[in-house]
């Protein structure tokens, strides 16, 4: 069974059966917790991907549709019984939310080219961050919220296990979204939009679509991100969730997938450790210094992203095997006149 995979999906699939085990060999808190912040992390980079990597269109209000997850999933296990149940509605109701933004956000912004998309975006994204700094009966403004999670999650590994399998079936749904038929124009849209719609594609509904389906998945992360802090503010709307999203994919590769999933990897465990190097050492105590030094080396070293880069290693070694297998073939052609 094994020789019918490919190598690609049957690696993956190590690697989530050992993170799964993971909690069974360790019983550190830190760790599981980090882990379950680079799953969430990695749900909302690859939902920023379907946009950047996969359409081409860059956008500064992704953080609108994260905060969106986040608030309702807080708000209504805040205002209810904080049941798994609830929990399930909260992440329905947050998607729906999402989606209908983006599906209208998307008709009226995706119209508009390239950075003129992009300001506008951002406007928007800044328009529902006031709305939740003033709506201080629902949000708590600034000062945000704290609230209970369900107690099938004050178990850290069983939220662990939970985040992991979001990554899992996120992962899955949206190989198969950029794989099918829509995922072609998609691409097709992003290589050259103005060719596209000359074959007789509406580029405009399928661009919406990208939207929609990018900001149902970041809603998702939100309400996760929430339910693992136990509290909410408009922090989960500010830019800064944005560029996150923005630079996880960068530096994964875009247009992988699986690219921000390790793009999420390597920042927040960069965040972790330079961060816990400042309680030793004074030097670091301005660690986002640092932080902003690992974002330029990596954008240097590896412009195409981590995946990218593997890519362009691989493909050397190929072209170097086939070379060399050229330049035998008429020493072993002459070598068979011989014997013939």
């Amino acid at each position: 069974m094994i020789s019918k995979l490919q190598g690609k999906n049957f690696w993956l699939i190590v690697i989530a059966a050992v993170l799964a085990a993971f909690p069974l060999f360790s019983d550190s808190r830190t760790m599981t917790i980090l882990l379950t912040q680079i799953f969430i992390f990695s749900i909302l980079a690859m939902s920023y991907d379907i946009l950047l990597g996969y359409t081409g269109i860059v956008s500064f209000g992704h953080a609108m549709f994260f905060g969106v997850g986040a608030y309702t999933t807080a708000v209504i296990l805040d205002r209810m019984e904080p049941t798994l149940g609830m929990f399930l509605l909260s992440i329905a109701a947050g998607m729906l939310i999402a989606g209908i933004i983006s599906f209208i956000a998307g008709l009226l912004t995706l119209r508009l080219k390239s950075h003129f998309y992009a300001m506008f975006t951002m406007a928007l994204a800044g328009l529902f961050l006031v709305a939740a700094e003033k709506w201080r009966a629902v949000t708590n403004g600034n000062d945000g919220f704290t609230f209970r999670a369900p107690e099938f999650f004050q178990d850290r590994t069983m939220f662990y296990l939970t985040a992991l399998g979001c990554l899992i079936v996120v992962y899955l749904l949206l190989s198969r979204f950029v794989a099918s038929p829509m995922g072609r124009v998609l691409i097709a849209v992003r290589e050259n939009e103005q060719r596209t719609a000359s074959l007789g594609y509406k580029t405009l509904h399928y661009k919406v679509t990208a939207s929609v389906v990018a900001g149902i998945f970041a809603s998702l992360a939100g309400s996760l991100y929430s339910v693992s802090l136990r509290f909410v503010n408009t922090s989960v709307m500010t830019m800064d969730i944005t560029l996150d999203a923005l630079l996880m994919t960068i530096i994964g590769g875009v247009g992988t997938l699986i690219g921000p999933i390790l793009g999420a990897t390597v920042i927040e465990f960069a965040q972790h450790y330079l961060s816990g190097l400042a309680r030793d050492y004074p030097i670091f105590e301005r660690w986002i210094i640092f932080f902003g030094i690992v974002y330029i080396l990596a954008v240097v070293f590896f412009p195409q992203g981590i995946v990218g880069w593997f890519r362009q290693v691989r493909a050397k070694r190929s072209g170097k095997r086939a070379a060399a297998l050229k330049a035998k073939q008429p020493v072993l052609k002459a070598k068979a006149e011989e014997n013939g």
